[in-house]
This record gives C-alpha cells, sequence and structure tokens, in this order.
C-alpha cells in the first residue's frame, strides 16, 4: 500500500500522501515522528504539563487534541496562501516531551532541555501546550540561541502578577521572562489583553476592546514597529479568543478576538524574524466539536506557512483576499 500512516511509514520529511481524515495514525499535519532532526526545518513537540493552572484544568490534553484537528489541514494546498508548505519546509512531529508532574521542580528544566535540544539542531521549534507556564522556560531556551526576544503574546491575561523564583504558576511567568532578560519588553507586545493588571513591565498593551476598535491591520504596525529584525517569539493563549470561539480553555473570558481576527493576525506576521511559537491552554474536556482544537490547529498550520513563505513557497491564493 502507498498510502496512509506517514506518521510512522514515510521514511522522508517532506513525503505527503493520501490519508483518511477519519483514520490512521495520527501526528501534526500527519508529518513522520521523528527525534532525528537532520535536515528538519520546524520540529513539533508536545509539551502535555497543566499542573500550573489556577482554574480549570484538562490542558495537559492539549496536544493529543490539536494533533487530531490538524487532520484536514493535510489534505489540501494552505489557504489563503495557495501553496503546499510540505514543499518549501521539512517537518517532524518530535512527539511529546517526558515531563514527570509528580517531581514538579523537574518540570521547567525539562521542558527547557528538551527545547534547547531541538534548537541546537538548527530547527526551529513549534510547541503544543499544555498551560502557559510552559511558555518560560521555552522562553529561555529561545534566548540562549538568540538573545532576548521580541514577544507578541496573545492572550486574555497579562501573566504579569507578582512572582517567587520557586514558584509554578501560569499567571506570573511572562513578568518573570522580562525581569530576567529573557524578553525584551521594549520590543514586545500583547494583544487580546481584557483582566486588569498593575503594572504592564514595559511592554505594549492592545486590549481586546481596542483591537475591536482598531482593527488587526492598527495591531500589526505597532507589533512590527516595536519588534523591528529582533528574535520574534509568538507565544498563543487560545483564550485570546472569545468563549463563544474556544470553550474549552481553562480561564474563559468574555468580549475576545473572533477565530478570524487571530488568523488575520497571524497571516500578518510575515517579513518578522521568527524563532518559535507556543499554542497553550487548549483543554478538551471543556470544548465542543473539537473548535477550540481546530482554532488551535489552524493558527499554528498558518505559522508554519509563513516561515515556508521565508523558505521561498511563492503564494498563488484564488479569490479576493
Amino acid at each position: 500500500m502507498d498510502s496512509g500512516d506517514q506518521a510512522f511509514r514515510a521514511a522522508g520529511t517532506r513525503e505527503h500522501w493520501a490519508e483518511m481524515t477519519y483514520g490512521g495514525a495520527l501526528s501534526f499535519l500527519r508529518r513522520r515522528y521523528s527525534r532525528d532532526l537532520a535536515g528538519v526545518d520546524v520540529a513539533v513537540m508536545g509539551f502535555p504539563y497543566d499542573a500550573a493552572v489556577t482554574y480549570r484544568p484538562g490542558c495537559r490534553l492539549g496536544p493529543r487534541a490539536i494533533r487530531a484537528a490538524s487532520v484536514q489541514l493535510a489534505e489540501l494546498k494552505a489557504f489563503p496562501f495557495g501553496f503546499d508548505l510540505l514543499a518549501s519546509l521539512a517537518v517532524v512531529d518530535c512527539g511529546d516531551a517526558m515531563l514527570d508532574p509528580h517531581h514538579p521542580e523537574t518540570v521547567a528544566p525539562a521542558i527547557e532541555a528538551a527545547a534547547a535540544e531541538v534548537i541546537a539542531s538548527g530547527a526551529r521549534l513549534l510547541s503544543l501546550g499544555g498551560d502557559h507556564f510552559i511558555s518560560w522556560p521555552l522562553l529561555r531556551a529561545h534566548a540562549a540561541r538568540h538573545g532576548p526576544l521580541a514577544l507578541l503574546q496573545v492572550d486574555a491575561h497579562g501573566d504579569l502578577w507578582p512572582d517567587d523564583p520557586g514558584r509554578i504558576d501560569h499567571g506570573t511567568m511572562m513578568g518573570r521572562a522580562i525581569r530576567e532578560g529573557v524578553v525584551d519588553a521594549s520590543r514586545s507586545t500583547q494583544i487580546g489583553i481584557r483582566t486588569f493588571h498593575e503594572s504592564t513591565e514595559g511592554l505594549e498593551v492592545l486590549t481586546a476592546p481596542w483591537l475591536h476598535r482598531n482593527g488587526v491591520e492598527a495591531a500589526l504596525a505597532l507589533v512590527r514597529e516595536r519588534a523591528g529584525d529582533a528574535p520574534f517569539y509568538l507565544s498563543f493563549d487560545i483564550d485570546a479568543l472569545d468563549p463563544a470561539f474556544a470553550p474549552g480553555t481553562g480561564t474563559p473570558v468574555p468580549g475576545g478576538l473572533a477565530s478570524w481576527q487571530a488568523l488575520e493576525l497571524m497571516r500578518g506576521l510575515g517579513g518578522l524574524n521568527l524563532v518559535g511559537m507556543d499554542i497553550v491552554e487548549v483543554s478538551p474536556p471543556f470544548d465542543h466539536a473539537e473548535i477550540t482544537a481546530l482554532a488551535a490547529a489552524h493558527l499554528a498550520h498558518d505559522w508554519l506557512c509563513l516561515l515556508a513563505g521565508q523558505a521561498g513557497a511563492v503564494p498563488a491564493p484564488v479569490g479576493r483576499l
């Protein structure tokens, strides 16, 4: 048989053949499962951890759900780009990092080490969460390679609450990353915020109401102006979306982004110095009809399309965009 089960039957990183969308071995975009990173442009890795949540758990199951929701995206050329991203980008699915929730002090070092191994190979890392705490060790691993990062955090929450060195909390880690020098706040932006914080820590904060009034293009202009040519890391908390579009998350807040706004934001980041991305806080037990996981899978897919464009893929869209 010459089709099906690419996740374990493919010999290379660019093979792309027919699958049943409703069957077969699951991986992100049906990519080959491998820890061999020779010649790989992007490695996808799951970080199934949710012991840092402050409300509803369940996002340890997020990586599995995002992979399952990506099956239709592996069928056709990418919309709206009009190209096969896998013709320009070698992508593998590295599976999930091994994390021991019974020894919580080991979790952050394990995440950082797993990320550092991928980054050291020269591949970019697309990280599937897990709760938002995983971003702190991921940011540390990327900054160790690239220097202080320009961060775009798309989120309902600023995650800048008071911290202490031993705290494992998905609401404090962005402030910690700034204070450590891992994130350059002067080049960084938050979008979608709709909960209160006492301080911005030097970030440009574009609230969800601001985005609704001023539009995606205005937000992108500010993001680009601040980031410049700095190494650019995207951390996307799915609760940035309104619960109508992403009910499957641990701390939902009304008034958020629509799916179309989130996708337009993503597609407008082309040309920036993209070094890494995480998508976090997908909690399948609270999802309905996979709509949260579908949004996450599409956002991750479109980040790969931006990289494919930088690698030489030529857009050939059909219709008015």
